[in-house]
């Protein structure tokens, strides 16, 4: 019987190694940071579909979202296993006005600044006067001819936000930091 011992130990060896390594990566990859797919063009020229981003999750736990943050959520009304990559363009409790073309944000109506959006390479169609509530977000797609976003489904819930992108991770000669841009 002394024969068995052996593989056993092995193999218990080999369980305890996986038993471990998964006690460790399952926390982080859902509670932590997620890796995210970019598919379509709805955030060219900034991220293209194919690009591999990693996902911060708890930091909105700690600090709230920021105006130009890039983050994954899911859209309002949509399939739970759907999600959408955005830019957050006004934040809970500001006026965000979409005319000619042109983004402007403010804390109401009279107070409204265009947002210089020099990352953009289009123009925003449509007109419209949003005013957010104290748990609504604004979001945008860089692309904005081909991007599914508040215009067309409304403001977005805090609570559908999943984190910020935090790494373009793919392709390698794209690796960075995904930064906010300067409004």
């Amino acid at each position: 019987m002394g024969f068995l011992k052996g593989p056993f130990l092995f193999f218990w060896d080999i369980a305890k190694i996986v038993i471990i390594s998964l006690a460790i990566i399952v926390p982080i990859r859902y509670f932590i940071i997620q890796p995210f797919f970019v598919r379509g063009a709805s955030m060219s020229p900034s991220f293209e579909s194919g690009d591999y981003l990693i996902i911060n999750e708890i930091g909105y736990r700690i600090y709230e979202p920021q105006r130009g943050d890039v983050i994954v959520f899911q859209p309002p009304k949509a399939n739970k296993r759907q999600f959408y990559i955005k830019r957050i363009i006004a934040l809970p409790g500001e006026t965000v006005k979409v005319e000619n073309g042109k983004v402007w944000v403010g804390e109401n109506e009279e107070s409204l600044k265009e947002l210089n959006e020099e990352y953009i390479e289009v123009t925003t169609p449509g007109d419209m006067v949003v005013a957010l509530s104290e748990d609504e977000f604004f979001v945008l797609g860089d692309n904005r001819k081909a991007s599914s976003d508040s215009r067309f489904w409304g403001a977005l819930p805090r609570r559908n936000i999943i984190g910020r992108a935090w790494v373009r991770a793919w392709p390698i000669s794209e690796f960075e930091s995904v930064k906010r841009p300067d409004y």
